[in-house]
């Protein structure tokens, strides 16, 4: 009988030590045979296995082939025997991962802790490891320490299941999560604790602190903290400010915490000089105009990097895409002055070989790319390739837009331009409702595609199923209805008017039913004009209950007017973004003529400007400001049908939607004028505990505006009506959405008062 031998290593991997009467005669290994395995493959096995068939089976081979199986991680146990010319590998498996659960999570979701110990390497399906398992509890009491729960416990309870398998279940209690009671600085003089603690995020607990979590420590945070501390002091001339030391402490029963950072002020720094130096490419002059910082002025670390930042643009507009500028400061502590050289380095001009476009899954790149003012095979100009992502945020298709600057290898003179877009929904669906105190609930709905089929066009449908007023408008706008980029607007209509406070029962109607063809043709890259033509019946449908100023108008000039409206505008957008403004502005202006083909000769002219001033990060100040003015011609009135009218979202908040104005002299119902003025103040900012943003924000306002008639036709103006109040802004999936709580200044007699408005699909 062929005899047998085993060579077993379990445990640590040694080399195998055996008296020599076992030691196994050389043979050429005919065939290989294993035993033991459940999950592994056997082709995986073979693949870390140094033995083949063919090679000649030693002691040292199998010595290796131990070795090899053991480092794979797969095994608890290796065994190798030799039966004849035939090698058997015995194996067990080591037990794999089942199921990873959790008990007692309140602070954290069970799918981010899953996410978390994935990250190191613990995850379902894994072989067992008690080092990784151990590695993981260190992780989730990680993860706690960072929402400052501090005295959170973490057990785990390994248990074996079938299959060779293990259940891991992660026990925790949580505690209490550990505030900060007390941020104290030692050291300044100049400033109190109470200013360095404002430009600090972490604090003490407040009332927005169970949602913003700012009372709640973090390494990282403080870290933060710290260097606002830093710049605040650098930005007012103290150069010789520094952080000697930085304590945290926590209470006996981990519930508390204590900061303690100790500063060193300094004295404020002057700035002696400010000169320039290296290449400046001919160009000292106007580079020079570029830097705000003068001799004799505290020295700033922010206008320095402003300086910096300015001058690296100018160059970069010259097509210096690597341009750098370093600030050398020569201090003198004796007199607390410093002199600073700005070292100028354009390094070489570089053209742009490429513009690449990515991350738009629906809108096509030729609708990207004809926004682009940065051309290929030109030279770089760092301020075309700003316009080109203003440009493209304008157009309101992304919610966010990057540009990116990338050296082609192997090449000193080119560079890539990388535009990385972020889509939005450009479907939505508007919404309006609020509540009269006589109509109870107005609604309106329509459907907008802003880039129909990634197209840049937009059609809109819009139905407004008010009792008031009802519309069925279509629209739709060509933005490159020639490559030159004149934009064509098409419009119909059909709307029928029933003034807000008219009697139920009353079957008073304004029927109008129309449509329009408009040009837009650009001038600069910022300003359009517009002409337009269209044709529009109006019809006025009285009974005995209609206001006695609809009836009287409907006697001198008939109830169908037909007209031929002749439309001039324009418009000039300067905004960084038309979703979600910071910067900038945005004005038009636009003048209506019935012509003589018409049977109503009339004009209007409607004006508005916005403008948008970020004055700290997230913070907007924006204006807005509304005007029309219309009149009659040949002697005839202004069309009634034409009137302005206020109050409401977009208007004046807080007073009921076009509650504003004239009223009927015999019904005291509101019906518009000739003239109108809208004015709003809006603050904008982060909602606390979002960070910075964009999409959800909170407001204040302040409006104000009213509208006029002719004299002695109606009542109720009684000058400007004002309101304030707060709301709620929200860029979601089916369009910008606002919500307004307004409240009027000053109370009038006869006002109609509506403090809660809802809107979505709607602007400033």
């Amino acid at each position: 009988m062929t005899p047998r031998v085993d060579i077993v290593i379990a445990g640590a991997i040694g080399a195998i030590a055996a008296p020599a009467a076992h030691a196994t005669t050389p043979f050429v290994v005919q065939d290989i045979r294993l035993e033991g395995l459940q999950r592994a493959e056997p082709g995986t096995v073979f693949s870390y296995l140094p033995i083949k068939q063919g090679d000649t089976f030693t002691d040292d081979k199998a010595s290796e082939a131990i070795r090899a199986l053991y480092d794979t991680g797969f095994f608890n146990d290796v065994k190798i025997a030799t039966e004849g010319n035939v090698v058997i590998v015995r194996v067990v498996e080591r037990a794999a991962i089942g199921t990873i659960d959790f008990s007692g999570l309140h602070e954290f979701d069970k799918d981010n802790l899953t996410k978390a110990l994935r990250k190191v390497g613990l995850s379902q399906g894994r072989n067992y490891d008690r080092a990784l398992v151990d590695h993981a509890e260190q992780e989730l009491k990680r993860q706690y320490l960072t929402r400052g729960f501090y005295a959170a416990e973490v057990t785990t309870t390994v248990t074996p299941i079938d299959r060779n398998r293990v259940a891991i279940l992660f026990a925790v209690i949580e505690g209490p999560s550990a505030k900060i009671r007390q941020v104290n600085f030692i050291g300044n003089k100049v400033f109190d604790d109470d200013v360095l603690r404002d430009q600090m995020q972490e604090s003490t607990p407040n009332w927005f602190s169970w949602y913003t979590k700012d009372d709640l420590y973090s390494k990282d945070k403080l870290t933060g903290d710290l260097e606002n501390v830093r710049s605040y002091y650098l930005n007012r001339g103290y150069l010789e400010f520094n952080i000697e030391s930085t304590q945290v402490s926590l209470s006996p029963d981990k519930k508390d915490m204590f900061l303690t950072v100790t500063v060193h002020e300094g004295e404020p720094y002057t700035v002696s000089d400010v000169t320039l130096a290296g290449d400046l490419l001919g160009r000292e002059a106007e580079l020079r105009k570029l830097v705000a910082m003068k001799p004799g002025e505290r020295f700033s670390s922010e206008k320095l990097q402003a300086a910096t930042k300015a001058l690296v643009d100018k160059l970069g507009e010259y097509g210096y895409a690597f341009a750098t500028v370093n600030a050398v400061p020569q201090i003198d502590q004796e007199h607390h002055k410093v002199a600073l050289t700005l070292q100028v380095d354009p390094g070489r001009r570089v053209y742009v070989r490429r513009v690449n476009i990515e991350g738009n899954t629906r809108t096509r790149d030729e609708v990207i790319r004809r926004e682009m003012r940065q051309f290929e095979s030109s030279w770089f100009d760092s301020s075309r390739l700003t316009l080109s992502k203003d440009r493209l945020n304008r157009l309101g298709y992304f919610t966010d837009v990057d540009v990116t600057t990338v050296p082609v290898e192997g090449s000193r003179d080119q560079v890539d331009v990388d535009v990385k877009v972020t889509e939005k929904p450009t479907g939505t669906i508007s919404l309006g409702l609020g509540y009269g105190s006589g109509e109870g609930p107005i609604i309106s709905a329509g459907v907008t595609q802003d880039n129909v089929f990634g197209s840049g066009n937009t059609l809109s449908v819009n139905v407004n199923t008010a009792t008031s007023y009802r519309t069925l408008t279509v629209t739709q706008v060509d933005p490159y209805f020639t490559v030159d980029g004149i934009k064509r607007i098409t419009d119909v209509y059909y709307r029928t008017t029933e003034p807000l406070y008219y009697s139920s029962s009353s079957s008073f109607r304004i029927i109008a039913a129309g449509a329009d063809l408009k040009f837009g043709i650009p001038f600069s890259e910022s300003d359009m004009i517009y002409f337009g033509l269209g044709f529009e019946q109006d019809r006025l449908d009285t009974d005995s209950a209609t206001p006695q100023t609809y009836i009287d108008y409907v006697k001198d000039f008939g109830r169908v007017s037909n007209n031929i409206p002749l439309t001039v505008g324009w418009s000039r957008d300067a905004r960084d973004s038309a979703l979600v403004p910071s910067r900038g502005y945005y004005a038009q202006a636009n003048a209506e003529y019935g012509t003589p083909a018409g049977t109503t000769p009339y004009y209007k002219a409607d004006v508005q400007a916005q403008y948008y001033y970020s004055f700290a990060r997230g913070f907007v100040l924006g204006f807005n400001f509304q005007g029309g003015y219309g009149n009659g011609l040949n002697g005839k009135a202004y069309p009634i049908f034409k009137n302005y009218y206020a109050g409401g979202i977009g208007s004046v908040r807080g007073y009921e939607t076009s509650s504003l104005g004239p009223r009927d002299t015999s019904t005291g119902d509101p019906i518009g004028g000739s003239k109108m003025i809208v004015g709003n103040i809006e603050v904008t900012f982060p909602l606390p505990g979002t960070g910075y943003d964009r999409t959800l924000r909170v407001f204040t306002f302040l409006d104000g505006g009213n509208v006029w008639g002719s004299e002695g036709s109606s009542t109720g103006a009684n000058g400007l009506r004002y309101s304030y109040g707060i709301g709620l802004e929200w860029i979601s999936p089916i369009g910008p959405l606002k919500l307004d709580f307004g409240l009027p200044v000053v109370r009038h007699a006869g006002d109609q008062y509506q403090k809660f408005q809802f809107q979505i699909g709607t602007s400033f």
